[in-house]
């Protein structure tokens, strides 16, 4: 087919997709220039590195190794979602195969955490389609304080685009976009932050039992508090970074591990102190 020279063809689909995408660039980083607010994380390297704590209104990744990590990493994203959160709901979105493999959320364990299981609201999708487009209608929502996404493995559906779609919904509600991925490599995202976390050694809690007329005061050994070896792998505007963060239950904020003593050897209670004498016959003999 000839085109007259006064006729000209529609806009290609694919120049408008790109036109799209420049446009929603623009607008995270138009976005990214203004001081965000921010929530202390409560330990001061970090908090330094991020130039006052993790930024609100933006999105965030945690990911973990599975198996045994991934504990650690659904601690730690509770963690900032308590610092975050501001004592608003906090909306967790989850997939049906990640309650396969990892078990449910339990809220005993969460009010352990700090977090208040009456703001808490778990929605479990079928699919990786389900779980984001649940997440993109909390985060309109600006009631809610923090939205977790979580998936399982390697999902093609949460590439560039989809990072850019939460970005943005986080930015324009101020609802804060916690991305937790488990058994997953990084992929280029908007993130404003991503983080690698691992179980750190939690040292133990040493109680005193009160002495009774039958039995005198005895130490008892506890669970210690969380802590994460929690690296730092990007930061949209600073320096990266690895710390290892306690969370202080009681407090709900992260800090420096405690320091604390190392056990030493007691004195054996069947060797008794030699006498004198028996000490000269022993070098006699």
């Amino acid at each position: 087919m000839v085109l007259s020279p006064h006729h000209s063809p529609g806009p290609c689909p694919r120049l408008s997709t790109i036109a799209s995408l420049r446009d929603s660039i623009e607008r995270v980083e138009a976005h990214a220039s203004c001081s965000p607010r921010r929530a202390a994380l409560g330990h001061p390297e970090a908090d330094a590195t991020l130039h006052g704590g993790l930024a609100l209104g933006a999105l965030h990744e945690v990911f973990a190794e599975a198996g045994r990590q991934s504990a650690a990493a659904t601690g730690f994203i509770a963690g900032l979602a308590a610092r975050a959160g501001a004592r608003r709901p906090l909306v967790w979105v989850r997939q049906d195969f990640t309650e396969i493999e990892s078990g449910a959320l339990s809220m005993n364990g969460l009010a352990e955490l700090g977090l208040d299981p009456r703001l808490f609201v778990s929605v479990r999708a079928g699919d990786v389609d389900s779980a984001l487009r649940t997440a993109a209608d909390a985060l309109a929502c600006d009631a809610v304080g923090v939205v977790v996404l979580e998936v399982w493995g390697e999902a093609r559906q949460l590439d560039l685009v989809a990072s850019r779609k939460l970005t943005l919904a986080a930015q324009a509600s101020g609802v804060t976009a916690l991305l937790l991925r488990m058994a997953a490599e990084p992929q280029p995202s908007t993130a404003e932050t991503r983080w690698i976390v691992r179980a750190a050694h939690s040292p133990p809690a040493v109680s005193f039992m009160p002495a009774t007329a039958s039995m005198p005061a005895a130490a008892w050994s506890a669970w210690g508090a969380p802590v994460f070896d929690a690296e730092l792998v990007r930061n949209r505007h600073g320096p990266v970074g690895r710390w290892i963060m306690e969370w202080k239950c009681d407090e709900c904020l992260f800090n420096k591990p405690a320091a604390y003593p190392q056990p030493m050897a007691a004195t054996a209670p069947y060797r008794p102190h030699q006498t004198p004498a028996r000490a000269r016959q022993r070098r006699a003999g």
